[in-house]
């Protein structure tokens, strides 16, 4: 009974020390010292993981720098990546052919056994390691007692809300700093007119989006624009690039469905002359054009898993190396990306990092689509009119209320860009001096359930060789007719997840994505 008593003494003591901690390094401080003193270690160390999930730090170690554990043979990412504690010998340590982990050994006082346990989260990820040591290397009496569990329960319960709080004081910090560079009022609505010449749309929704790009623009925050396809995020990219300090940079355009995946981290990091076959010359990749400027990521929803993970250290640290080079280069980019794809269903699938998408969304922008603001029809098709008088000298005076009315009644499921091709052709087809009627909109194609962006006529409902092959007058026009056509149903059964039709249709999901992008499909 007393010591049933004392045990719990020591551990409501050791319990108000942690909650008592305010900052992280003093929290892993603090549980390491308990645990020395509790459990009779002659020492114990906790190491924080890194957000790549390749590095170890420790505090208490700053000399020792940091442990990289992309090497599967050490014993560090060997317990980070099973998920489970592993006891280390003094003999297995002798033969352990790293320097980070001998420089442990040695600071450890070349203990007979250490205790190495991953410490993870409710939600899974991995914060770091807590690294036990001791002369007996009989581990169970210690790590089957309840006092020791409770204590690692309470720690990684402060460890994750002390790693919340920083990263909320950060980002407040972050946001502050940036929004303290913008002007005053007035600024802001001088800007958001003129970016009005662009993003065309007098909708509450338009309004809004223009007043928060301007003030995205004023800060150093990633930027993630999030809309259907063909509703303008490349502008919205383009109108943050232009109205930040940075508009006298450059600003690179990536497209992360259009590159082969093969290509895309060349083409992102760039390479040195032999890299790899084929690399005939040293190329300097993307990143280190957008230096000084902005980087923009389209369908960062596309970008493969591997790559992801790479992005996210980038991003960390703007350092990256290009393929085949020894030393790392320093870019100084404003990243803004952008989707079409729903990207927290892809966490939820496997398919992207949940701790990139925070990374990329500290300033999130969502484009409402056409068909959810009615009331900027009319001036997008005057926008898109005057567009065309500008480029071809002359045109429509304007449009009709009867065409209105007619595009008023589709909900152009291809957005603003949708809107644009079918008035270019409205143009072509409309006197000079004259107003775009009915007529020339393509009805049939426009109401059709078969509708195709790319060919004038409607898509058959049957395959060619039926009934109406006899009216087809350009087979290949007719024939990505019906792939386009073939290629947006199937994207409606699923919902417009690419990767579950293009396995339906026996594709690779890139080349779907750039069949979607060919035709204009949108999902």
């Amino acid at each position: 009974m007393g010591r049933m008593q004392t045990e719990l003494h020591t551990g409501i003591d050791m319990a108000v020390a942690l909650i008592r901690q305010d900052n992280l390094p003093a929290l892993l401080k603090t549980a390491t010292r308990q645990l020395e003193n509790a459990f009779g270690l002659t020492r114990c160390w906790a190491l924080e993981l890194d957000l790549s999930g390749r590095t170890l730090h420790c505090a208490e170690l700053a000399s020792l720098g940091e442990f990289d554990c992309s090497d599967f043979s050490h014993p560090f990412a060997h317990v980070l990546q099973s998920g489970k504690p592993r006891e280390v010998s003094r003999a297995a340590s002798y033969r352990l052919d790293h320097s980070g982990f001998q420089a442990l050994f040695e600071a450890s006082n070349r203990p007979r056994s250490f205790w190495l346990e991953p410490i993870s989260g409710e939600d899974g990820r991995t914060l770091g390691m807590l690294a036990l040591c001791r002369d007996e290397p009989e581990w169970d009496g210690i790590t089957g007692m309840p006092l020791y569990q409770g204590l690692k329960q309470l720690l990684t319960h402060q460890w994750v809300s002390q790693l919340q709080n920083r990263d909320q004081v950060w980002q407040r910090r972050l946001l502050k700093r940036s929004l303290d560079h913008l002007h005053d009022a007035e600024t802001v609505r001088r800007r958001c007119e003129q970016l009005s010449g662009s993003l065309v749309g007098g909708s509450a929704d338009m309004v809004n989006l223009r007043s928060q790009i301007i003030r995205a623009a004023g800060s150093q925050l990633s930027v993630l624009v999030q809309g259907e396809t063909g509703c303008g995020k490349d502008l919205v990219a383009k109108g943050i690039h232009e109205f930040s300090d940075r508009a006298d940079g450059p600003l690179v355009v990536v497209n992360c469905a259009a590159i082969p995946e093969t290509l895309l981290e060349s083409e992102l990091f760039g390479h040195t002359k032999g890299a790899f076959s084929g690399a005939d010359k040293t190329k300097e990749g993307l990143l280190a054009q957008a230096n000084g400027g902005t980087l923009f990521l389209d369908e960062i929803g596309d970008m493969p898993m591997a790559l992801q993970s790479k992005l996210l250290r980038v991003l960390e640290s703007r350092q990256f190396r290009p393929l085949g080079a020894q030393q790392e280069q320093h870019s100084d980019f404003r990243l803004v990306a952008a989707t079409h794809q729903p990207l927290q269903k892809g966490i939820e699938d496997g398919g992207f990092r949940r701790d990139l998408f925070y990374r990329l969304s500290q300033f999130p922008l969502r484009v409402t689509p056409l068909r959810d603001r009615p009331e900027d029809l009319e001036p997008l098709c005057r926008h898109f009119i005057s567009l065309y008088q500008q480029r071809e000298g002359a045109g429509p005076m304007g449009i009709s209320s009867h065409a209105l009315h007619t595009l008023s009644g589709y909900a152009f499921p291809g957005n603003v860009r949708e809107l644009k091709n079918i008035l270019e052709f409205a143009c072509l087809q409309t006197p000079v001096d004259d107003d775009i009627q009915p007529e020339v909109l393509r009805l049939d194609d426009l109401f059709s359930d078969q509708q195709s962006p790319i060919s004038g006529e409607a898509v058959p409902a049957t395959l060619p060789g039926g009934p109406v092959a006899g009216e087809i007058r350009d087979l290949k026009a007719a024939a990505q007719a019906f792939e386009a056509a073939v290629i947006r149903e199937r994207l409606q059964q699923y919902d417009g997840n690419r990767a579950q039709a293009a396995e339906s249709l026996g594709l690779p999901k890139r080349t779907l994505a750039h069949k979607c992008l060919k035709y204009q499909v949108a999902e």
